[in-house]
């Protein structure tokens, strides 16, 4: 039985966004911003989402210029780190979840693995781009790093899912980020994962080599 369906990648991706662009609000955000939710909402196929994306005041401009700078990026997991696009970036983000001092640490502690890997986060931590999809631990574990004065990224893409901590969490970066005087995107809510929060990253990466939709 023959299928009839489009096999051109382009045109795809194309018509893709001009159906996000239909079905979504997206009245009164910047040109970067749009693109941010225009990718949230074609990862997970749902324009409703849109709502519940959060921009600090110069999140889309803090973030295109760390990737100007080539700055390191930090992700949760691994996940994250595969689904970040490799021909837009210089050098490999960095994920320690699976590193042997963070499966040591995590038993020392008795922790998870997610926050324990932060540890090893901290010489890298200024002006990077951090993005985490996965773990509302290592988003809480990050908050209370920069409460007790650590070197503070350029960008927190924080996207964690779940029904344990993940709308607690992005809640309270949301809460705290002016304080903490740091710039984020984040999705409030029990959405998100891997696929939504590389798919930000990859928006501004996007953005900064000018392909827009």
């Amino acid at each position: 039985m023959p299928y009839h369906y489009q096999k051109n990648p382009s045109h795809i991706e194309v018509e893709s966004f001009r159906q996000i662009r239909e079905l979504t609000e997206l009245d009164g955000l910047s040109h970067e911003q749009q693109q941010v939710v225009m990718r949230i909402v074609h990862s997970v196929g749902m324009p409703e989402v849109a709502d519940k994306v959060r921009f600090s005041a110069n999140a889309c401009d803090s973030g295109i210029r760390a990737i100007a700078a080539d700055a390191t990026i930090l992700c949760d997991v691994e996940m994250v780190k595969q689904g970040i696009t490799k021909r837009m970036i210089s050098q490999s983000p960095l994920c320690y979840l699976n590193d042997e001092r963070t499966i040591s640490l995590a038993k020392q502690k008795a922790e998870t693995r997610s926050m324990a890997a932060l540890e090893l986060w901290r010489g890298q931590l200024a002006d990077s781009l951090v993005v985490i999809g996965n773990a509302p631990t290592a988003l809480y574990r990050l908050l209370e790093m920069l409460a007790a004065d650590c070197a503070k990224p350029a960008l927190i893409i924080a996207m964690p899912v779940g029904f344990v901590g993940a709308e607690e969490s992005k809640a309270a970066l949301w809460e705290a980020h002016q304080q903490l005087g740091i710039e984020c995107i984040t999705l409030l809510g029990k959405q998100g994962g891997s696929a939504v929060s590389s798919a930000v990253c990859n928006a501004l990466l996007r953005c900064y080599y000018g392909e827009y939709y």
